[in-house]
């Protein structure tokens, strides 16, 4: 059994996947007002994130009292395929994983999340959860957009 891994998902998005990316890229700021991210902050000012971007996330994935943060470098923003690069460089998921990097990509109907990652032992699980959380969060981003 390996320590590096790659998860890939694909949902419909019937608001089109456009929309999910100008979320993301132009006003994450407004994701924990649509989603059950409880917050979000961003290392400048502004509403768009850029390549270089340090931002930081607090969910509850697992339904626990506890909540998790995530922070993220933007390593990469491709304009034309719509898609964001987000690398993991802080927070609850690196207890587990000595690396994740996160994909969200976008085109026409569609929204493609990839989670590429490295476990730190062979017993820890794969990032179901937090990819399933992920995945969830569009669906809700669909459902303000189509509101």
């Amino acid at each position: 059994m390996g320590l590096k891994g790659k998860l890939i998902g694909s949902i419909e998005v019937k608001c089109g996947g456009h929309l999910i990316h100008d979320i993301l890229h132009v006003n994450p700021r407004n994701v924990p007002n649509i989603t059950k991210i409880n917050h979000f902050e961003m290392d400048h000012e502004g509403e768009s994130i850029k390549i270089g971007s340090i931002v930081s996330w607090t969910y509850n994935d697992d339904g626990s009292e506890k909540d998790k943060i995530v922070k993220e470098v933007i390593e990469a923003i491709d304009p034309e395929e719509k898609s964001i690069t987000w690398k993991v460089i802080g927070g609850d998921l690196l207890e587990l994983y000595d690396s994740l990097t996160i994909i969200t990509a976008c085109e026409h109907e569609w929204t493609t999340c990839s989670f590429i990652y490295e476990k730190k032992t062979e017993d820890t699980p794969e990032p179901l959860v937090p990819f399933g959380f992920l995945l969830n969060l569009i669906k809700e981003m669909e459902g303000h957009l189509l509101k």
